[in-house]
């Protein structure tokens, strides 16, 4: 069925302002659809009111566990149904998910769980290795509970036991919609990794864009292959939720069972970012790219050049936009208005404009930073968790400000350029320089260092780093990046290294990052693809 010819979508059930909230939203569509398929996760399936009861039930095994309102959970795991378990759980009861990308490992993960303040966390008992860093002394950390694993996971005094068995019915608690949801920690520029206050209501406004502008029916399957700890998975449970249909949620993306995934779910929409359409296209063209029954992708940050050649290969158009864990659907449009290389136009709620670096607006085609403003309440972000002055400084003149450079044109649709901050893009992760240089710096053999983005056939970013050892030091390539193995997620260890005498510095010191990426990949430059060595997917 094509985009032209689908159905007019039903509005989303209605929800007053007070009543956007995720308990109050999950109650009302169970008693509305009841027995019919909510989500499917890893084998599991669960109608409308199984997840309600879920929730509740879960909700009381928190509350027996001493976990109360306002209480922050952390939660290490794939998409199964167990993550759902325990978010849903944590909403039910107004305590606070803090779903960690299952990579996250080293000082990220340090970090994270100190910022947050998370008392207990559940992690799936394949990513255990996630916590042979942590100095367990150091975080407020008083209990783990382990999915799937029957040994216990022991650091420090700490030791894990399997997550208990959901409890009896537990009531809602009374929730606002500025309440927190979720903490989503998203990466760091000049920093650490700064925990995005999520509240309730954020979710109601992602799920009522996203299903307008995907155009989303009655009939209509959603299918994804992204990491429920990322906003886009999340919000594709609630377009779900809201829209009375089922989804499911594959594992993790794969190239090769892509297609059969899509078929086996019935899916009639699913979710793509970056790198995941060229990787797609590469393979060999097969019956199996269009032996399904989507039409519409939401997929931003794909390159333009790469629509038409999908489309005609799968009968999936593309839908661009754009959006943050900070924000919403800010820009973005319908398949039948879409403009392949644009971001799109400012959807209906929001207000965007391009300002120079004092926040005076730009005429149309002149670049500048990209600031936002949502209309309704509470459909951005509230935040950032414990770092008030990151928060004044993002929000700053009452307009969040994202960092990424972009150029309005005179029809009113914005075309991306690059970002501002100091921040790499790597198969649809935001990746950390600092993060990644803290790393390299913790080497004794590293005096100085410095990540920054080179780009990729892909159409995203690799990560390179300059080092510039201690004298009479000496250290390979191949054993700096196995330092930083452990210690950094798989997609942040960098790919090229190059051993520099110096860095270019400002006459103040300043690293200047800018020129070090222009000159990119050199002859003297160490690949660890070419070399052959694989960093493993933990």
């Amino acid at each position: 069925m094509t985009a032209a010819s689908h159905p007019p979508h039903p509005p989303p059930a209605p929800f007053a302002p007070r009543e956007r909230t995720l308990p109050t939203m999950l109650a009302r569509q169970a008693e509305r659809h009841g027995g019919k398929l909510l989500v499917s996760a890893g084998g599991v399936r669960w109608s409308f009111a199984q997840a309600r009861d879920a929730a509740s039930r879960f909700a009381a095994t928190l509350r027996d566990a001493g976990i109360g309102r306002g209480d922050r959970v952390a939660l290490i795991c794939s998409n199964r149904i167990e993550f759902l378990q325990v978010f849903l759980g944590c909403a039910w009861l107004g305590a606070i998910a803090v779903p960690i990308n299952t990579a996250s490992r080293g000082p990220q993960l340090q970090h994270i769980l100190a910022n947050s303040g998370a008392r207990l966390m559940v992690i799936e008992g394949e990513f255990r290795s996630n916590l042979d860093q942590l100095d367990v002394a150091a975080l407020p950390l008083e209990t783990i509970w382990t999915i799937g694993d029957e040994a216990p996971v022991r650091i420090g005094r700490l030791a894990s036991s399997p997550l208990p068995a959901p409890g009896a019915p537990d009531a809602p608690a009374v929730l606002r919609p500025g309440d927190l949801l979720t903490i989503l920690y998203t990466s760091g520029t000049t920093g650490p990794s700064k925990g995005v206050c999520c509240p309730h209501a954020q979710y109601y406004w992602w799920a009522l864009n996203t299903a307008e502008l995907l155009e989303l029916g009655a009939d209509d399957v959603l299918c994804t292959t992204l990491p429920l700890f990322h906003t886009n998975a999340l919000n594709t449970f609630f377009q779900a939720l809201l829209t009375g249909i089922p989804v499911t949620f594959e594992k993790r993306f794969s190239a090769s069972d892509f297609y059969a995934a899509l078929r086996r779910a019935n899916a009639s929409a699913t979710y793509v970012l970056g790198a995941m359409v060229p990787i797609l296209l590469s393979r060999p063209r097969g019956a199996e790219e269009s032996a399904h029954r989507v039409r519409r992708a939401l997929a931003p940050g794909v390159p333009a050049r790469f629509h038409a050649e999908f489309t005609e290969r799968t009968g999936i158009r593309l839908i661009d936009g754009w959006g943050s864990t900070e924000t919403n659907f800010v820009l973005g449009t319908t398949a039948d208005r879409q403009r392949p290389g644009l971001m799109g136009p400012v959807h209906r709620g929001f207000s965007a404009r391009v300002v120079d670096e004092d926040d005076n607006d730009l005429p149309d085609g002149t670049p500048g930073e990209l600031v936002v403003r949502a209309d309704e309440p509470f459909a951005f972000s509230t935040g950032y968790f414990a770092a008030p002055e990151k928060t004044v400084e993002a929000w700053r003149n009452l307009w969040f400000h994202t960092g990424d450079r972009v150029v309005r044109e005179a029809d009113g649709y914005f075309r991306f350029i690059d970002r501002i901050k100091d921040s790499i893009r790597r198969r649809g992760e935001n990746i950390s320089s600092f993060e990644v240089e803290q790393v390299l710096l913790s080497h004794p053999a590293v005096a100085m260092a410095a990540a920054f983005p080179v780009r990729s056939a892909l159409g995203e970013d690799e990560v390179m780093a300059a080092v510039v050892l201690h004298p009479g030091q000496a250290l390979s390539h191949l054993e700096l990046i196995m330092f930083c193995e452990p210690r950094l997620p798989y997609f942040a260890v960098p790919r090229y290294l190059e051993f520099v005498s110096a860095l270019p510095t400002t006459e103040n010191g300043k690293v200047q990052k800018y020129k070090l990426s222009e000159r990119g990949v050199t002859a003297a430059t160490w690949d660890r693809e070419a070399a052959g060595y694989q960093v493993r997917r933990r």
